[in-house]
């Protein structure tokens, strides 16, 4: 994907779940935590290894909403309505790399 192509995908992609008429946020960083569980929950399954990251890494409640929206905005730039486990492990990466004082 081009970078012109990203933000007519990730604006695309989000339509269909919610719009600006119906809630009143531009972008996933915006969502509140009532619309955080409405829309960036994982399933079942990949709750487990978020919940095994954050302990490992030891992370905060903070950390875990910031990973929760990263990986909110990398599905929708994939096109799935639905946080997967491979959203997951991008966003916990991203984390990960913060943590280990990356770029210092």
């Amino acid at each position: 994907m081009s970078v012109q192509e990203a933000p007519k995908t990730s604006s695309g992609n989000c339509s269909h779940r919610y719009s600006p008429q119906a809630n009143p946020f531009y972008c996933n960083a915006q969502m509140t935590p009532r619309l955080m569980k409405q829309f960036a929950q994982p399933r079942p399954q990949d709750m487990e290894m978020l919940r095994e990251a954050m302990n490992r890494l030891q992370l905060s409640a903070r950390a875990y909403d910031r990973i929760l929206r990263v990986a909110r905005t990398i599905a929708d730039l994939d096109g799935s309505p639905d946080i997967q486990a491979i959203h997951l492990t991008e966003a916990i990466s991203f984390r990960s790399l913060d943590r280990a004082g990356w770029g210092e």
